[in-house]
């Protein structure tokens, strides 16, 4: 069975990464440089190594078992791309929403954004360098979710890490349709 998973989150936090370190076939990934009007525009100074940028959408897909696909929808971070999100969301059965703990208000937009379409979706923080700067519950304050809402965290690099998160998001769907 085929399944749409939309992968979402801010400037930078991972969703290239994540979707390229899970996929079993060559991601398509609509990656562009950035240039010097777009690195003032998505406050590259945070991520200074950043060097390109998604303009579209990454695809990619995994099986999970013999009865199940996911196919997996990236999201382009930037605020002015956001118009695509609803043709990316479109028959998706839940989100993973990808955070930067350095920079909470990034996310903000993509919570929002699932809450308001009644999509179930779990957050995931990256762990920059393998590290959690805050505690989980306090980010789960900041980010104003409610206890419903899985918040994990995972490393976008990790193949198994990104299966793991995507486990979850399938789980928490699955709970929230029984729940219905």
């Amino acid at each position: 069975m085929p399944v749409k998973i939309v992968i979402a989150g801010g400037f930078g936090v991972g969703k290239t990464t994540a979707v390229s370190a899970i996929s079993e076939i060559r991601p398509l990934s609509t990656e562009a440089l950035l240039t010097s009007v777009g690195a003032t525009t998505d406050r590259t100074d945070e991520v200074p190594a950043k060097t390109s940028t998604t303009v579209a959408l990454d695809f990619g897909c995994i099986t999970i078992d013999e009865s199940l696909k996911l196919y997996l929808f990236g999201t382009p971070g930037q605020e002015r791309f956001g118009f695509m999100w609803r043709d990316l969301s479109r028959g998706a059965l839940g989100a993973l929403v990808i955070v930067d703990a350095r920079r909470i208000s990034d996310c903000y937009p993509a919570v929002d954004y699932f809450e308001k379409l009644d999509l179930p979706f779990v957050v995931a923080i990256n762990l920059f360098d393998g590290e959690l700067n805050h505690d989980l519950a306090e980010l789960r304050w900041a980010l104003a979710i409610d206890d419903g809402t899985p918040l994990i965290t995972f490393d976008a690099r990790d193949r198994l890490s990104v299966r793991d998160a995507l486990i979850t998001v399938l789980q928490h769907t699955s709970k929230r349709r029984q729940a219905r």
